[in-house]
């Protein structure tokens, strides 16, 4: 617990969660905007949650129940990148459209038929950009069982990814976040009642 403590004070303090009224990637409104983009400008605090993240996979599936970590651009291929190199795995990424030179690859990287994946990414919201991944991976007769992200925010994407018998498994979540900003007064009555109103709605 004392990592998500210190977390949580950071994505306040760096402005990485900021509270108001946003317009989701998804087309949802919004009481709270996360952006663990910035996280890699703090060295420290990237290096501390991609170890609680391997950690996190550690105990949860084991480094050794996959041959390869993939994501999705931009953000949670940074965080892929940094967990490779931590766990000495391959790394691939799958583009949300295949692009339009080239190889016209919708997958970049080395993939086997018959290889083990372990999808990640930054925040869980719908989960259909990670369903569209999961999608892409199985096409290429690779395996996905598990996904990881960094903070879940409770709008559907365990439910969309257990529908393809992929588990997600998250370091923390937006009720976790909003609990600990709260009990230390940086989060006001108001808007926390907001957020578990949004979360209620889904």
């Amino acid at each position: 617990m004392d990592f998500v403590k210190d977390f949580a004070m950071f994505l306040q303090e760096s402005g990485a969660i900021k509270f108001g009224n946003f317009k989701l990637s998804s087309g949802k409104d919004s009481v709270y905007y996360i952006d663990l983009r910035l996280v890699p400008s703090f060295p420290h605090q990237f290096r501390k949650m991609v170890k609680a993240l391997q950690n996190l996979i550690s105990e949860k599936i084991g480094l050794d129940s996959f041959d390869c970590i993939a994501s999705i651009p931009t953000s949670g291929l940074v965080i892929a990148s940094a967990l490779s190199i931590e766990t000495v795995k391959p790394l691939i990424y799958i583009r949300q459209k295949p692009k339009d030179y080239g190889t016209g690859s919708t997958i970049e990287g080395e993939v086997s038929a018959g290889s083990r994946i372990l999808l990640i990414d930054d925040v869980g919201t719908t989960g259909q950009s990670l369903l569209n991944a999961i999608k892409a991976l199985k096409e290429a007769k690779t395996t996905v069982t598990a996904a990881f992200v960094i903070l879940n925010r409770f709008e559907g994407a365990r439910e969309l990814l257990a529908s393809q018998n992929v588990k997600l498994y998250e370091l923390t979540d937006v009720l976790t976040i909003s609990n600990i900003l709260y009990d230390v007064k940086l989060l006001d009555e108001q808007t926390f009642s907001r957020i578990k109103k949004q979360m209620s709605r889904v």
